[in-house]
This record gives structure tokens, C-alpha cells and sequence, in this order.
């Protein structure tokens, strides 16, 4: 057989549309052909040897033949244990766990929210409440005049050092 007859057959088997003679020629092309081939025909020589060698598609059995399919068994049900069912049941005690620790920190949100309302009805203890954040205020910003204090003599210490004064 020619090398473009076998360039065609190759084609047509790429392409899905060979037949099982078509097959059945590669497989005795590339069985029987001593001999160097051309580059692109030697890169289906080895499928077509195994083909060969293997003696064509060696046919598939048939599945569930001794028995009935699954679905098609009409059983029993099965009871379970309490033992085999017990990730459902640990599923339902961590749901009603998280919804209690849930509601739990709702409730203690709410009696918060209640503890900081306005004290504007009574206008002396609003007047000291105002004054106690505000002296804690001015409090952490003198101590922070402090710590900037501190960086100012470093930095002049620095410019002396350096000769810039």
C-alpha cells in the first residue's frame, strides 16, 4: 500500500469516519511494514501495532446481569440505631447552641445600648460626665505633649551633633 493511501485512511481515522476495514488495513500496514516510515506516519505506528498485537477491541461485558439494579429492589427500610444517626443529631445541638449563644449576645447588646443613652434630662450629670471625658482626654493628650517634648530635644541634640547649628 502506498504512503498516501495510508496518509488518507490516517485522516479519515482522526477524523472519526474510517471504517473497520479502513482500521483493519492501518493495522496490518504498520504490523507487517519493515523499514523506516516518513516522520508522519511514524507517529501512529505504535497504536496501530498495539491494535494489532491486542487483535482488535476486545468486547465489553455485560454489567448487572446477575442481579437486578439497585433502584429496582424494592427493600425494606432499614431502622438505624440511635448510634448510626448521631452526626444528625450533633448537627442539631451545635444549630440550637449557636442560635442560643446568638440571641444570648443580642440581649447583651441591647442592655448596653440601654446603659449609654442620653443623660440630657438631667443636665448636672451630663455636665459631669462631659467634664470627666473631657479631663481624660486632655490627660492623654498632655502625655503625648510629653513624649513629642522629648523627640524635639533629640532632634536638637541631633542638629548639634551634625554641626547644622
Amino acid at each position: 500500500m502506498e504512503y498516501n493511501d495510508i496518509r488518507a485512511l490516517l485522516e479519515k481515522y482522526w477524523a472519526c469516519e474510517s471504517t473497520e476495514a479502513d482500521e483493519q488495513a492501518l493495522r496490518v500496514f504498520y504490523a507487517s511494514h519493515e523499514g523506516a516510515l516518513p516522520a508522519d506516519l511514524l507517529e501512529a505506528a505504535p497504536l496501530f501495532r498495539y491494535f494489532h498485537d491486542c487483535g482488535g477491541v476486545p468486547e465489553m461485558p455485560e454489567l448487572f446481569t446477575d442481579r437486578p439494579a439497585p433502584w429496582d429492589e424494592h427493600q425494606a427500610p432499614i431502622v438505624r440505631s440511635l448510634w448510626q444517626n448521631w452526626m444528625k443529631y450533633a448537627a442539631a445541638v451545635l444549630v440550637a447552641a449557636g442560635m442560643l449563644y446568638s440571641a444570648d449576645s443580642f440581649r447583651n447588646k441591647q442592655a448596653t445600648e440601654v446603659a449609654f443613652t442620653d443623660t440630657y434630662s438631667d443636665p448636672n450629670l451630663a455636665y459631669k460626665q462631659t467634664e470627666r471625658a473631657l479631663q481624660l482626654l486632655s490627660k492623654n493628650l498632655n502625655r503625648g505633649k510629653t513624649q513629642m517634648e522629648k523627640i524635639g530635644y533629640f532632634d536638637e541634640a541631633t542638629a548639634i551633633v551634625q554641626g547644622k547649628n
